[in-house]
C-alpha cells in the first residue's frame, strides 16, 4: 500500500493563494509562491509551487470482484480527472485554496459514494473509503525562471510578446510588472534545479545479489524498435481501460501496435507488432520532453498541453528489452495477457512506497538516482532503467490495485511466501540530450513532472509458445533473441 510521505498540511495562517505570484506558466504550469507564503523555508529565496494532495483510492482497493471492475476503474479515472482539473485551477490562480478543496471534496465524496455503491452491490463494500475524500496543498521547489531557456515561440511568438509589452507600458504598467510578464513567457513549470544532480557526485549504490545453486542465469531479449511508427495517447489501458486521456500524461508505445485505452484481450492479441520475433506484447512509458518552449504536436491536446506537459518530446536514442532470471530458482512461465506496472505515477504526493525510478547516464549506470534527474557529462547520454517485479502469486494476470498479484524479490533474491518466480523484464531506455538541456518526464499535472513519478507498463501478449522458449534459455543459462 502507498504510505503518505513527508506531508505537512500548510498554517492557515499563510494563505497560499493569496500571496501568490500568480505566474502562470507554460501550458498551464505551475504556480510560483511568494517566499513568505511557506514557513520553515530556507534563506535562498528559492520559489515554491503549491500541488494537490489526495489519497489514493486505487491502492486501497486489494479486492474488486470481477463484475465491477468496469464501473470501478471508470470512478478511479474520474477521480484522477477531478484532481488534475482543480490542479488546472489552482495553477491559474482562478480559485482560493479553501474553496478550491472543498469543491474538490464534494466532487470527489460523490465520486467515491458511487464507487463504494458499485463494491457494495456486487458484495465487496470497503470500510473507510469516504475518509479518502479530502485534499490538501503541498509544497515542493518550482522552477526557477532563471534557470529556463527563453521560450523559443518563433516569429510569432515574438510578435505577440511585442505587442503585450506595449500594450503594458501603454497602460502603465511598472517595470515590476513587464518582469513578471517576461518571467512568464520563461518559465515552464518544473523540474525544479533541486531535482537534478551530476552523476558524477553520485556513490555507486547498485548491488545485485549473487547467484547461487539452481539459479536462472540466461535471458531473452525482445527488439522492438523506438517507437518508429510514433505510437503516442495519454491512454492507460491497465489503470483506466475505456478512459481516453486515463493517464494525463503522453506515453511512448513498443510492441503491440493498437494499445491504446479500448484495447481488450482480444483486440491485442489480434494486433500486429513492432517486434521482431512476433512479441505482440504492450510495452509503454511517459515520454521524456525537452523543456525548450518549443511546441510538440500535442500542445494543444489532452495528455499535451491541456494537462501541462510541455516542449519537444524526445525520441529515444536506443531501447532494449531483456527478460532475466532469478538468482535462487528458476523461472516459471508469465500467463498470457498478465499485467505489471512498475513504479508509481502519484509518488510526489503518495510517497515512495510503491516508487520504482532508476535514472542514470551511459557509463554511470552503477549509479542510479530514484528521485533526481541526472546531469550527464558530455558524451555520455541519459538513461532510464525498468526492473519489473520478479516475483508472481501464480493465479491472477492481475489486481485490483494492480500490484498485489505481483511483487519484487527480497535483497538475496528470494521470493516472499505464496510467490514464484518470473521472467523479470528489464526496460532499458536511453537518450541523447544537448549539453545544458533541462529535461522532465510527463506526468498527471499535480505531480509537477517530478523525477520520482517515472514509471513503466507492461501488458505480456506473447504467444504460449514464444513465452515458454524464453523460459528454457533463461532457466538454461543461455542468451537469447
Amino acid at each position: 500500500m502507498s504510505q503518505k510521505g513527508h506531508k505537512r498540511r500548510l498554517r492557515p495562517k499563510h494563505k497560499i493563494l493569496a500571496a501568490m505570484s500568480a505566474l502562470v506558466l507554460g501550458g498551464g504550469g505551475v504556480v510560483l509562491v511568494s517566499q513568505g507564503a511557506f514557513a520553515g523555508q530556507d534563506s535562498r529565496n528559492a520559489p515554491v509551487t503549491a500541488t494537490i494532495d489526495c489519497p489514493d483510492v486505487g491502492d486501497k482497493l486489494d479486492n474488486v470482484p470481477e463484475q465491477a471492475r468496469n464501473e470501478v476503474d471508470a470512478n478511479l479515472a474520474q477521480l484522477d480527472t477531478q484532481v488534475a482539473d482543480a490542479y488546472k485551477q489552482l495553477s491559474s490562480g482562478r480559485a482560493k485554496d479553501k474553496a478550491l478543496l472543498g469543491g474538490l471534496k464534494q466532487q470527489r465524496d460523490q465520486t467515491i459514494t458511487k464507487l463504494s455503491d458499485t463494491l457494495g452491490k456486487a458484495g465487496q463494500k470497503p470500510a473507510g473509503l469516504d475518509a479518502l475524500s479530502g485534499c490538501v496543498m503541498k509544497e515542493a521547489a518550482a522552477a526557477d525562471p532563471a534557470d529556463e531557456p527563453p521560450a523559443d515561440n518563433g516569429a510569432q511568438g515574438a510578435a505577440d510578446q511585442g505587442a503585450a509589452d506595449q500594450g503594458a507600458a501603454k497602460q502603465g504598467a511598472p517595470q515590476q510588472q513587464q518582469q513578471q510578464q517576461q518571467q512568464q513567457q520563461q518559465a515552464k513549470g518544473g523540474p525544479a534545479r533541486s531535482d537534478f544532480v551530476a552523476i558524477g557526485n553520485v556513490k555507486p549504490n547498485v548491488r545485485k545479489p549473487a547467484a547461487r545453486g539452481g539459479a536462472s542465469t540466461g535471458s531473452f531479449a525482445v527488439q522492438c524498435g523506438r517507437n518508429e511508427n510514433g505510437h503516442f495517447n495519454p491512454d492507460n489501458v491497465i489503470v483506466a481501460p475505456g478512459v481516453s486521456n486515463g493517464a494525463h500524461h503522453m506515453h511512448d508505445y513498443v510492441g503491440n501496435k493498437t494499445t491504446d485505452a479500448f484495447s481488450t484481450n482480444n483486440s491485442l492479441a489480434q494486433s500486429g507488432t513492432t517486434c521482431t520475433n512476433g512479441d505482440q506484447s504492450a510495452y509503454y512509458w511517459p515520454v521524456l520532453r525537452l523543456r525548450d518552449g518549443k511546441a510538440e504536436k500535442d500542445a494543444k491536446a489532452p495528455g499535451g498541453g491541456q494537462d501541462a506537459n510541455v516542449g519537444t518530446i524526445l525520441k529515444p536514442k536506443q531501447v532494449t528489452i531483456d527478460f532475466k532470471g532469478s538468482p535462487v530458482s528458476k523461472v516459471t512461465a508469465m500467463p498470457r495477457f498478465m499485467r505489471i506496472i512498475t513504479g508509481d505515477a502519484k509518488a510526489l504526493t503518495n510517497g515512495n512506497a510503491n516508487a520504482n525510478a532508476s535514472w542514470s547516464c551511459t557509463g554511470f549506470e552503477n549509479r542510479q538516482l530514484k528521485d533526481k534527474y541526472p546531469v550527464c557529462p558530455k558524451g555520455s547520454d541519459v538513461v532510464r532503467t525498468f526492473n519489473f517485479q520478479s516475483c508472481w502469486d501464480g493465479k491472477n494476470i492481475d489486481s485490483a490495485n494492480h500490484r498485489t498479484h505481483v511483487a519484487f524479490a527480497d535483497a538475496n533474491g528470494n521470493c516472499k511466501k505464496g510467490f514464484k518466480a518470473i521472467p523479470q523484464l528489464v526496460q532499458r531506455i536511453v537518450y541523447s540530450v544537448p549539453p545544458g538541456s533541462r529535461f522532465a518526464v510527463d506526468s498527471f499535472p499535480e505531480q509537477l513532472h517530478k523525477p520520482v513519478t517515472d514509471h513503466g507498463d507492461f501488458i505480456n501478449v506473447m504467444s504460449n509458445g514464444l513465452m515458454a522458449g524464453a523460459v528454457r534459455c533463461i532457466n538454461d543459462g543461455r542468451a537469447c533473441r
